[in-house]
C-alpha cells in the first residue's frame, strides 16, 4: 500500500511547479464535477509524499473564474489528501504589507459572484461553518515555516477574492481599505469554503506582488509587476514548503476533519440516491 499522502500544495500565478519534488507521477482523477484544473503531480518531498496541483491549469489558461474548484479540491480528497496549503499572489491594501512580504491570512471575505461554493447543490444541503475559514492549526505551522526564511512574515489580516479576471478600480480599493481588509486576491473563495465542506485543512501562503491600485506613489498593479515579484519569491515558497514538510505534525489538531458532523441538515432518508453516489466520498462517514 502507498504511503498516504502528507499535504497537497496547490500552486497559482507564477508558481506552476514545484521544484524538489522526486519520482513523479501524474494523475488526473475523474470526479463528478469534472476534471482538475491540471493533472496533479505526485512524488517524494523531504521524504513524505506530496501533491502538487497548478490551479490555473498548465500554461495558466483559466482565469479565476473558470478555475474548476470543486473538481480541484474532490480529486485531492480523492488522493487522501488531509492538508493543503494554496500559494498565492496578493494585492496589499495596507501600508506595512509591502511588495515581497508574504502574509498568513486569517480571514476571508468572498466578494465574487459568478462561481459554485459549494458540493451540496442538488439533493443535499449542508451548512458547514466558515467563522473562522482559515485551518488555524495548519496556519500557524505554515507561518513558522516561512519564518525560517528570509522573507518578511505577518500573521494575519482578511483576505477579500474578487471575481476577477480584471483588477479593481481604484474606488474599489480604496472601499476595500476602508473596510479594514489587508490584501486582495482572486483565487481563496470558493477554495476555502470547498476544502472546509471536504474536511480537509486549508491555509494560504499569500505573496504580496503589489499595492493594487489605491498607493499614489506606488506602480499600479500589472501582470508583469505580479510575476516579477513571484519569480523572485519563488525560491522562498520553496524553501517554506521544505521546513514545513518536515516539521508537519503527523496528527491534525483542529475540528476540519469532522467539519460535515453537525452541518448536514436534510434527513436521511430524503436524501436522493443520485446525491448519496455523487457525494459518497465526502458523506460516508455520516450516512
Amino acid at each position: 500500500m502507498e504511503e498516504a499522502i502528507k499535504l497537497a500544495i496547490i500552486g497559482g500565478s507564477g508558481l506552476y511547479d514545484m521544484g524538489g519534488l522526486r519520482a513523479t507521477k501524474e494523475v488526473k482523477p475523474e470526479t463528478p464535477f469534472g476534471p482538475p484544473s491540471a493533472p496533479i503531480i505526485i512524488g517524494e518531498f523531504e521524504g513524505q509524499r506530496v501533491a502538487f496541483l497548478a490551479r490555473h491549469g498548465i500554461g495558466h489558461h483559466l482565469m479565476p473564474t473558470a478555475v474548476p474548484y470543486r473538481a480541484n479540491i474532490y480529486a485531492l480528497k480523492s488522493l487522501g489528501v488531509e492538508r493543503i496549503v494554496s500559494i498565492s499572489a496578493c494585492g496589499s491594501l495596507r501600508e506595512d504589507y509591502a511588495p515581497g512580504h508574504i502574509v498568513i491570512p486569517d480571514q476571508l471575505y468572498d466578494n465574487t459572484k459568478n462561481r459554485q461554493r459549494t458540493f451540496f447543490d442538488d439533493g443535499l444541503v449542508v451548512h458547514v461553518g466558515v467563522a473562522d475559514p482559515f485551518c488555524g492549526d495548519l496556519s500557524k505551522q505554515l507561518e513558522d515555516a516561512v519564518r525560517t526564511t528570509s522573507a518578511t512574515v505577518h500573521n494575519g489580516g482578511t483576505f477579500i477574492t474578487i471575481e476577477g479576471p480584471r483588477f479593481s478600480t481604484k474606488a474599489e480599493s480604496n472601499t476595500y481599505r476602508s473596510w479594514g481588509i489587508s490584501i486582495i486576491g482572486m483565487t481563496a473563495a470558493p477554495e476555502a469554503f470547498l476544502a472546509r465542506e471536504a474536511e480537509i485543512c486549508y491555509a494560504v501562503m499569500a505573496h504580496v506582488t503589489d499595492y493594487d491600485v489605491w498607493h499614489v506613489s506606488e506602480t499600479p498593479v500589472t501582470v508583469d509587476l505580479v510575476v516579477q515579484t513571484l519569480n523572485k519569491n519563488t525560491a522562498i515558497a520553496q524553501d517554506a514548503i521544505r521546513h514545513l514538510v518536515r516539521s508537519l505534525r503527523s496528527k491534525r489538531d483542529c475540528d476540519c476533519d469532522h467539519a460535515l458532523s453537525n452541518a448536514i441538515i436534510t434527513r436521511r432518508e430524503s436524501i436522493s440516491p443520485e446525491a448519496r453516489k455523487k457525494l459518497n466520498l465526502l458523506i460516508k462517514k455520516y450516512i
